[in-house]
């Protein structure tokens, strides 16, 4: 939820407002056309597996940027066989990565962490080549220093830490790969062939719309909300799977607030972009925040089963069909000429205001308050939306991490990097490079997304390691196997978003076939497979002993979301001013998104044993009550107020 000075009030009270006669007469039936299927299928598993913390947002599907790191990748690679210089090959990688490096933000900030890639990397890639060829004990020291310089070098950096692991991955695998200063220097020079190539390509010849993040995020956003909207309308009068607990309990609210607050997450990278290219997505956060909030009082009502239950359904339906015309509203590109950006906004506008006015239509005819209020807040969120309407405050831009932040990061991946060479010397492990760039990448700063990056990159790794061998299993023309490079590298980089497992499949036998056509050898899949899995269980032990993070008990962390929700209750029953409704509101969503992230460390079997004591499952249960009624207190209150200004 965007914030609001303390002296902002709600847009809300001046919204259109109608007290209603009791004697109104009940909503017309709508056309009962039969609800599609729940979500599509990968959002019903998306919401099956964010329980479990694994993230698969199939909305931020990329295959625009895909296409363009296959290109990236396609021309180096074609040198490369064509010539037969297999030092060339460093070029292929350095495309790939750089294409990975590709972060959100405005160009200006793209470019200057792209270039910082090229020149780092560069250097990198001589340094660890060069160290790692005086002998065995040299490689034990630079893998670990270098790693250790790729984290603190860009460490003040705003939104570094994807640039520091790729710098990392750069360091590791050179220190694979010793070569004699002469050789080391030709090694260099080929990555900044491939790495100058594809930042040529991103920011040159294959630019892409600058805010597409944006908009996947806002999407993923209003798919979730459609979703929470379309189960509802399946649950109809009959009992709501809510209504007992469950291992699913609440799921719709969980993704939604994972899906807000990855847009939330988006939007600081974009603070130095003009306001009026920003002020859309700030207009649509805060549009997703209002219908969510109606969304828990409205999914309160069908779990107590309050109010005529046909009020319920057409409100439900209401906002289905608004999220609906929401989805349906394309973004307008930023290269569009003026006269048909116009034509589109005006379009835009026109439709949201013939679905205002049905709303306020159909909450004429209503009679239970919460469910007036909840059309009144959907009325306001698509006001919220035309073109040229005002917004709140401007962002703040992320600040970089700390100096010990850094250094304890810096630590643990040295610490890692480390102990995979001593398991590669003990296991014999083929390419050990591998085993250290997995530590590299899974290794976080969090101990959840490192515990889950070891889990899903482990299972990536095995499913794209048997993929490739039975892949190369076969004796296929090395033209056929180049072009399979080429897709391979596509659908990687357009799945890095969605899904890190996917992500890791792809990538994996993209590698593998590389190499194999690169320095054709047995045993390359499995070899593959042992050390993603040895790094990335070093890495889950580091993070866990290295400094460990030090983090309230979960028990600590449910009370401290049910008493922020209770408060916002209370703040809403007591007739406070709306900014401290607003203020509370927001306390509590990020209590419980706080609550949500420490459900899932990677503790997880321990809390699973915790959450069968009934008074933590009656209190989770009684945080998504208390939540439910403060949502429902709040949209009566607002049915309740008149036209003037609070």
């Amino acid at each position: 939820m965007s914030a609001r000075s303390p002296n902002q009030p709600s847009r809300l009270p001046h919204a259109r407002r109608q007290r209603v006669p009791s004697r109104t007469v009940p909503v017309k039936a709508l056309p009962q056309r039969a609800p599609s299927p729940r979500g599509t299928l990968l959002r019903r598993m998306a919401r099956k597996l964010e329980v479990r913390a694994i993230g698969l947002v199939p909305e931020m599907f990329s295959p625009a940027e895909g296409l363009r790191a296959a290109a990236a990748m396609a021309l180096p690679l074609a040198l490369t066989l064509a010539t037969g210089q297999i030092w060339l090959s460093w070029s292929i990688f350095a495309a790939v990565w750089t294409c990975l490096c590709v972060a959100p933000g405005t160009p200006r900030t793209q470019k200057r962490r792209l270039a910082l890639f090229v020149v780092l990397g560069t250097m990198m890639t001589f340094a660890g080549s060069w160290l790692a060829s005086w002998g065995d004990a040299a490689a034990f020291v630079a893998g670990p220093l270098l790693v250790f310089l790729a984290i603190m070098l860009p460490s003040r950096l705003a939104s570094a830490t994807l640039l520091a692991t790729l710098l990392g991955v750069v360091g590791v695998v050179a220190v694979g790969f010793p070569l004699p200063a002469g050789k080391a220097v030709i090694e260099a020079l080929a990555f900044l062939m491939g790495a100058g190539w594809a930042w040529l390509l991103v920011h040159g010849l294959w630019r892409m719309e600058e805010q597409a993040p944006l908009d996947l995020a806002v999407h993923s956003v209003v798919a979730r909300l459609g979703d929470m909207a379309e189960d509802l309308l399946a649950t109809g009068e009959g009992p709501h799977r809510d209504a007992q607990w469950h291992g699913a309990h609440g799921e719709h609210r969980r993704t939604v607030r994972l899906a807000l607050e990855r847009l939330g997450g988006l939007l600081p990278l974009y603070a130095d972009a003009p306001p009026g290219r920003l002020a859309p997505y700030l207009r649509a956060q805060e549009a997703a925040e209002t219908l969510f909030s109606a969304l828990v009082a409205l999914d309160h009502a069908f779990i107590l089963q309050t109010g005529p239950a046909h009020e319920r359904l057409a409100v439900a339906r209401t906002f289905h069909g608004g999220l609906a015309i929401w989805r349906r509203m394309a973004p307008v590109s930023r290269r569009a000429h003026r006269a048909e950006a116009r034509r589109l906004s005006q379009v835009r506008n026109g439709m949201i205001e013939r679905w205002i006015t049905l709303v306020e239509r159909r909450q004429a005819r209503l009679r239970d308050p919460a469910m007036r209020g909840c059309l009144l807040a959907l009325g306001d969120a698509l006001r919220s939306l035309r073109e040229g309407r005002p917004h709140g405050p401007a962002l703040s831009p992320p600040r970089p991490v700390s100096r010990r932040a850094a250094l304890r990061q810096g630590l643990r991946q040295a610490c890692g990097v480390l102990l995979v060479y001593a398991a590669a010397r003990a296991l014999d492990l083929g390419y050990p490079y591998w085993g250290t760039m997995a530590v590299v990448v899974v290794l976080q700063p969090g101990t959840r997304v490192t515990g889950m990056r070891a889990l899903e990159r482990i299972a990536g790794s095995l499913l794209g390691g048997v993929g490739a061998a039975l892949l190369l299993h076969h004796a296929w023309p090395i033209g056929l196997l180049a072009a399979l490079c080429v897709v391979l590298a596509a659908f990687s980089i357009a799945l890095r978003s969605v899904n890190y497992t996917s992500f890791v499949v792809f990538l994996t036998v993209l590698f593998v076939t590389v190499t194999a056509l690169l320095h054709p050898g047995e045993g390359i899949p499995m070899a593959r497979i042992l050390d993603n899995t040895v790094g990335s269980l070093v890495a889950l032990l580091c993070v866990l002993t290295i400094l460990p993070d030090r983090r309230p008990p979960l028990r600590a962390t449910l009370r401290e979301a049910l008493l922020a929700n209770r408060a916002y209750l209370h703040a809403v029953d007591s007739g406070a001013p709306f900014a401290q409704v607003h203020a509370a509101r927001r306390a509590a969503g990020l209590a419980s998104i706080e609550l949500e992230i420490a459900l899932h460390d990677p503790g997880w079997l321990f809390q699973r044993l915790i959450h069968r004591d009934p008074a933590d499952r009656a209190d989770l249960a009684a945080l998504r009550l208390v939540a439910g009624q403060a949502a429902t207190a709040w949209h009566e209150r607002l049915d309740g107020l008149t036209g003037d200004q609070p």
